[in-house]
């Protein structure tokens, strides 16, 4: 053997100590992709359901959201209605109960005129 061949098989020894020591961490990390995947798989597994609850919850927000919207339009309606019916009132009721009260207070301040007595002046 010559000192070529002997460098050669050092060479080949180091070589195969270096792919040892290195084998250790990369088997480590296949452990942590192993571990990496089964937590992607279990949250994968508990998104799911997760998602059908909140579809089923907004589909039933939707619905109730459609009812309350349908309540607030009936409500709009409803003091429009009433809106119409003071403007009506007023129209209607309005102008005779102001004459009436014009007329009771000609008629108070024509009585409450001739119940003074006139008092204070004397005549010489």
């Amino acid at each position: 053997m010559s000192g070529g061949d002997i460098a050669g098989l050092i060479a080949a020894g180091v070589f195969a100590l270096l792919v040892l020591l290195l084998a250790v961490p990369i088997l480590k990390l296949g452990g942590v992709f192993d571990e990496v995947r089964t937590s992607i798989r279990s949250i994968s597994d508990g998104a799911t359901p997760l998602m059908d609850e909140v579809t089923a919850t907004v589909s039933t927000t939707n619905e109730q959201l459609k009812k309350v919207d349908g309540i607030a339009s009936n409500v709009s309606d409803a003091s429009a209605n009433i809106s119409a019916l003071s403007s009506l009132m007023a129209a209607t009721m309005g102008s005779p109960l102001i004459k009436v009260a014009a007329f009771s207070y000609g008629i108070r301040s024509a009585f409450a005129g001739r119940k003074k007595p006139a008092t204070g002046r004397r005549s010489r």
